[in-house]
Protein backbone atom coordinates (compact mmCIF):
# COMPACT_ATOMS: atom_id res chain seq x y z
CA UNK A 1 0.00 0.00 0.00
CA UNK A 2 1.70 3.61 -1.26
CA UNK A 3 2.47 6.12 1.68
CA UNK A 4 1.78 8.98 0.63
CA UNK A 5 2.16 12.10 3.43
CA UNK A 6 1.52 15.25 2.26
CA UNK A 7 0.48 18.17 4.91
CA UNK A 8 1.15 21.05 5.92
CA UNK A 9 0.54 23.20 8.80
CA UNK A 10 -0.85 26.24 8.52
CA UNK A 11 0.80 29.30 10.55
CA UNK A 12 -0.20 32.10 12.71
CA UNK A 13 1.94 34.79 11.97
CA UNK A 14 1.66 38.32 13.23
CA UNK A 15 2.89 41.50 11.68
CA UNK A 16 3.47 44.26 13.29
CA UNK A 17 4.39 47.18 11.93
CA UNK A 18 5.03 50.87 13.21
CA UNK A 19 3.92 53.80 12.35
CA UNK A 20 5.38 55.41 9.26
CA UNK A 21 5.58 59.36 8.51
CA UNK A 22 7.14 60.62 5.78
CA UNK A 23 10.24 63.29 6.22
CA UNK A 24 12.51 65.67 4.91
CA UNK A 25 16.06 65.13 5.95
CA UNK A 26 19.39 66.87 4.57
CA UNK A 27 17.19 67.52 1.40
CA UNK A 28 16.15 63.70 0.91
CA UNK A 29 12.43 62.53 1.63
CA UNK A 30 12.38 59.31 3.50
CA UNK A 31 9.38 57.31 4.94
CA UNK A 32 10.30 56.21 8.00
CA UNK A 33 8.75 54.17 11.06
CA UNK A 34 9.13 55.44 14.83
CA UNK A 35 10.43 52.59 16.87
CA UNK A 36 11.26 54.49 19.92
CA UNK A 37 9.01 57.40 21.45
CA UNK A 38 10.97 59.50 24.26
CA UNK A 39 13.31 62.52 24.70
CA UNK A 40 15.17 60.84 21.88
CA UNK A 41 13.03 59.15 19.23
CA UNK A 42 14.28 56.03 16.92
CA UNK A 43 13.10 56.16 13.30
CA UNK A 44 14.05 53.70 10.61
CA UNK A 45 13.11 52.16 7.57
CA UNK A 46 14.79 50.13 4.73
CA UNK A 47 15.73 52.07 1.76
CA UNK A 48 16.84 50.82 -1.87
CA UNK A 49 17.54 47.87 0.08
CA UNK A 50 19.32 49.07 2.94
CA UNK A 51 19.12 49.33 6.88
CA UNK A 52 18.76 53.06 8.16
CA UNK A 53 18.86 54.95 10.97
CA UNK A 54 17.66 58.01 12.40
CA UNK A 55 17.17 59.68 16.17
CA UNK A 56 15.38 62.70 16.66
CA UNK A 57 16.11 65.13 19.13
CA UNK A 58 13.43 67.01 21.80
CA UNK A 59 14.24 70.38 19.47
CA UNK A 60 13.06 67.61 16.07
CA UNK A 61 16.05 67.97 14.61
CA UNK A 62 16.43 64.52 12.40
CA UNK A 63 20.10 62.98 11.96
CA UNK A 64 21.11 60.11 10.23
CA UNK A 65 22.78 57.29 12.28
CA UNK A 66 26.11 56.35 10.27
CA UNK A 67 29.18 54.16 10.19
CA UNK A 68 31.05 54.95 6.87
CA UNK A 69 33.82 52.79 6.04
CA UNK A 70 37.63 54.93 5.21
CA UNK A 71 40.52 53.11 4.43
CA UNK A 72 38.99 50.04 4.99
CA UNK A 73 37.89 51.04 8.23
CA UNK A 74 34.88 51.85 10.00
CA UNK A 75 34.66 55.33 11.05
CA UNK A 76 31.15 54.50 13.72
CA UNK A 77 29.89 58.20 13.30
CA UNK A 78 26.69 57.32 15.12
CA UNK A 79 28.43 56.41 18.62
CA UNK A 80 29.98 59.69 18.50
CA UNK A 81 26.58 61.06 17.82
CA UNK A 82 24.68 59.53 20.44
CA UNK A 83 27.04 59.83 23.15
CA UNK A 84 27.13 63.91 22.87
CA UNK A 85 23.34 63.15 22.88
CA UNK A 86 23.39 61.69 25.49
CA UNK A 87 26.16 63.38 27.80
CA UNK A 88 28.17 60.72 27.53
CA UNK A 89 25.95 59.25 30.34
CA UNK A 90 25.92 55.98 28.90
CA UNK A 91 28.89 53.39 27.24
CA UNK A 92 28.14 53.23 23.21
CA UNK A 93 31.33 50.40 22.98
CA UNK A 94 29.09 47.71 22.50
CA UNK A 95 26.60 49.20 20.80
CA UNK A 96 25.68 47.72 17.40
CA UNK A 97 23.88 49.87 14.02
CA UNK A 98 21.68 47.09 14.25
CA UNK A 99 17.86 48.19 14.78
CA UNK A 100 17.46 46.02 18.13
CA UNK A 101 21.14 47.36 19.46
CA UNK A 102 19.75 50.66 18.84
CA UNK A 103 16.31 50.46 19.90
CA UNK A 104 17.83 49.22 23.19
CA UNK A 105 20.00 51.72 23.58
CA UNK A 106 17.76 54.72 23.00
CA UNK A 107 15.18 52.95 24.94
CA UNK A 108 17.15 52.40 28.34
CA UNK A 109 18.60 56.13 27.96
CA UNK A 110 14.61 57.78 27.44
CA UNK A 111 14.03 55.76 30.71
CA UNK A 112 16.99 56.85 32.72
CA UNK A 113 15.79 60.70 31.94
CA UNK A 114 12.12 60.55 31.92
CA UNK A 115 11.14 58.44 35.41
CA UNK A 116 7.14 58.33 33.32
CA UNK A 117 8.97 56.94 30.32
CA UNK A 118 7.09 53.43 28.91
CA UNK A 119 9.77 51.31 28.03
CA UNK A 120 8.96 49.73 24.33
CA UNK A 121 12.13 47.79 24.03
CA UNK A 122 11.20 44.05 23.19
CA UNK A 123 13.69 41.63 24.76
CA UNK A 124 13.25 38.82 22.62
CA UNK A 125 16.39 36.90 22.18
CA UNK A 126 14.89 34.64 18.65
CA UNK A 127 13.91 35.18 15.96
CA UNK A 128 11.71 32.82 13.96
CA UNK A 129 11.24 32.07 9.80
CA UNK A 130 8.93 29.69 8.54
CA UNK A 131 9.17 28.32 4.78
CA UNK A 132 8.55 26.03 2.24
CA UNK A 133 9.96 24.55 -0.70
CA UNK A 134 9.93 22.38 -3.77
CA UNK A 135 13.00 20.58 -6.41
CA UNK A 136 14.41 17.45 -7.19
CA UNK A 137 16.87 14.72 -5.91
CA UNK A 138 18.20 12.06 -7.10
CA UNK A 139 18.38 10.36 -3.80
CA UNK A 140 22.15 9.67 -3.59
CA UNK A 141 22.12 7.74 -0.45
CA UNK A 142 19.81 4.92 -1.96
CA UNK A 143 20.54 2.38 -4.63
CA UNK A 144 19.38 4.21 -7.95
CA UNK A 145 21.97 2.53 -10.91
CA UNK A 146 19.95 4.71 -13.61
CA UNK A 147 20.66 8.07 -11.32
CA UNK A 148 16.61 8.82 -11.89
CA UNK A 149 15.60 12.46 -10.05
CA UNK A 150 12.41 12.73 -8.39
CA UNK A 151 10.24 15.79 -7.03
CA UNK A 152 10.45 16.85 -3.14
CA UNK A 153 8.65 19.39 -1.11
CA UNK A 154 8.91 20.35 2.45
CA UNK A 155 8.89 23.09 5.20
CA UNK A 156 11.07 24.30 7.95
CA UNK A 157 11.24 26.12 10.78
CA UNK A 158 14.23 27.84 11.84
CA UNK A 159 15.34 29.59 14.71
CA UNK A 160 18.02 32.47 14.86
CA UNK A 161 19.44 35.16 17.21
CA UNK A 162 17.25 38.28 16.94
CA UNK A 163 20.42 40.14 16.71
CA UNK A 164 20.33 41.13 12.58
CA UNK A 165 24.66 40.11 12.75
CA UNK A 166 24.04 36.79 13.99
CA UNK A 167 25.11 33.94 11.86
CA UNK A 168 24.33 30.86 13.48
CA UNK A 169 20.95 29.00 13.24
CA UNK A 170 18.98 26.23 14.29
CA UNK A 171 16.50 24.10 11.95
CA UNK A 172 13.52 22.14 12.03
CA UNK A 173 12.72 20.65 8.19
CA UNK A 174 10.13 18.25 7.32
CA UNK A 175 10.99 17.14 3.56
CA UNK A 176 8.75 14.37 1.44
CA UNK A 177 10.20 12.73 -1.64
CA UNK A 178 8.07 11.41 -4.06
CA UNK A 179 8.20 8.04 -5.70
CA UNK A 180 8.11 7.38 -9.48
CA UNK A 181 7.36 4.06 -11.79
CA UNK A 182 10.86 3.68 -12.42
CA UNK A 183 12.01 4.32 -8.74
CA UNK A 184 9.26 3.21 -6.62
CA UNK A 185 11.12 4.56 -3.34
CA UNK A 186 9.09 7.38 -1.38
CA UNK A 187 10.35 8.77 2.01
CA UNK A 188 9.30 11.08 4.68
CA UNK A 189 12.50 12.86 6.63
CA UNK A 190 12.34 15.12 9.91
CA UNK A 191 15.43 16.82 9.87
CA UNK A 192 16.96 18.63 13.03
CA UNK A 193 20.13 21.09 11.57
CA UNK A 194 22.43 23.98 12.29
CA UNK A 195 23.28 26.12 9.70
CA UNK A 196 26.03 28.82 9.43
CA UNK A 197 25.79 32.20 7.07
CA UNK A 198 29.68 32.69 6.11
CA UNK A 199 28.42 35.33 4.08
CA UNK A 200 25.85 37.48 6.24
CA UNK A 201 24.55 40.83 4.41
CA UNK A 202 20.97 42.41 4.38
CA UNK A 203 20.15 41.63 1.26
CA UNK A 204 21.76 38.12 0.49
CA UNK A 205 23.07 35.10 2.98
CA UNK A 206 25.15 32.07 1.77
CA UNK A 207 25.13 29.54 4.60
CA UNK A 208 26.48 26.14 4.87
CA UNK A 209 23.74 23.14 6.84
CA UNK A 210 24.34 20.12 8.58
CA UNK A 211 21.28 18.25 9.47
CA UNK A 212 22.88 15.69 12.59
CA UNK A 213 19.57 14.19 13.23
CA UNK A 214 16.90 12.44 10.84
CA UNK A 215 13.76 9.88 11.09
CA UNK A 216 12.50 8.60 8.21
CA UNK A 217 9.63 6.96 7.03
CA UNK A 218 10.23 5.16 4.02
CA UNK A 219 8.29 3.44 1.38
CA UNK A 220 9.97 0.99 -1.20
CA UNK A 221 9.09 -1.76 -4.15
CA UNK A 222 11.58 -4.32 -4.00
CA UNK A 223 11.07 -6.41 -7.24
CA UNK A 224 12.33 -9.96 -7.11
CA UNK A 225 12.16 -13.02 -9.76
CA UNK A 226 11.67 -17.07 -8.82
CA UNK A 227 10.98 -19.20 -11.40
CA UNK A 228 11.12 -16.76 -14.03
CA UNK A 229 8.28 -14.57 -12.29
CA UNK A 230 8.70 -11.02 -11.22
CA UNK A 231 7.20 -11.02 -7.48
CA UNK A 232 7.09 -7.33 -5.93
CA UNK A 233 7.12 -6.93 -2.42
CA UNK A 234 6.45 -3.13 -0.98
CA UNK A 235 8.62 -2.51 2.27
CA UNK A 236 7.71 -0.43 4.92
CA UNK A 237 10.73 1.28 7.08
CA UNK A 238 11.54 3.26 9.89
CA UNK A 239 15.19 4.53 10.66
CA UNK A 240 17.10 6.98 12.96
CA UNK A 241 20.24 8.18 11.66
CA UNK A 242 22.64 10.52 13.01
CA UNK A 243 24.00 11.17 9.09
CA UNK A 244 25.68 14.76 9.45
CA UNK A 245 24.33 15.52 5.86
CA UNK A 246 26.13 18.37 4.54
CA UNK A 247 24.59 21.38 1.83
CA UNK A 248 24.82 24.73 1.04
CA UNK A 249 21.92 27.12 0.63
CA UNK A 250 21.61 30.95 -0.03
CA UNK A 251 18.49 33.67 0.93
CA UNK A 252 17.82 36.81 -1.06
CA UNK A 253 15.62 38.90 0.75
CA UNK A 254 12.64 40.31 -1.16
CA UNK A 255 10.85 42.30 1.20
CA UNK A 256 11.69 43.53 4.46
CA UNK A 257 10.41 40.27 5.81
CA UNK A 258 10.80 37.81 3.19
CA UNK A 259 12.98 35.45 1.07
CA UNK A 260 13.82 33.80 -1.70
CA UNK A 261 15.64 30.77 -0.82
CA UNK A 262 18.01 28.29 -2.74
CA UNK A 263 19.67 25.43 -1.68
CA UNK A 264 21.84 22.24 -3.19
CA UNK A 265 21.49 19.78 -0.17
CA UNK A 266 22.78 16.12 0.31
CA UNK A 267 26.22 16.81 -0.73
CA UNK A 268 27.83 14.24 1.24
CA UNK A 269 27.62 12.69 5.05
CA UNK A 270 29.81 12.13 7.60
CA UNK A 271 28.06 8.36 7.97
CA UNK A 272 26.22 7.58 5.36
CA UNK A 273 27.28 5.81 2.08
CA UNK A 274 27.31 7.65 -1.10
CA UNK A 275 25.67 4.87 -3.66
CA UNK A 276 27.67 5.95 -6.77
CA UNK A 277 25.92 8.93 -7.70
CA UNK A 278 27.00 12.44 -7.23
CA UNK A 279 24.06 14.62 -5.85
CA UNK A 280 22.08 15.73 -7.16
CA UNK A 281 19.66 17.48 -5.17
CA UNK A 282 17.91 21.18 -5.88
CA UNK A 283 15.05 23.48 -4.14
CA UNK A 284 14.11 26.47 -4.30
CA UNK A 285 11.85 28.53 -1.42
CA UNK A 286 10.13 31.31 0.40
CA UNK A 287 10.93 31.58 3.80
CA UNK A 288 9.43 34.49 5.56
CA UNK A 289 10.01 35.99 9.33
CA UNK A 290 7.27 35.00 12.10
Amino acid sequence: MKKIVCLFCFLLSFSFMGAQETFMVDGERLVLKNEVDGKLDLLWNIIDGNYRYFVRTESNTIIELKNTKKDGKFQEEYKSLLNELTDESMSTKRLNLTLFSLKEFIDKYNGSVDSSYQSTAIRNKLQFRFGLFGGITNNPFITNPDNLTTPLFGGELEVLDVNQISRHAVFLQLKHVLEQDELQYSTTEIALGYRFRFINKEKFSLYGNVKFATVNFSNVVVVTENNGNAISEEINDTSFDVPFIFGIGADIRVTENSYITLAYNELFALFLDNQGNFSQDFSVGYKFNL
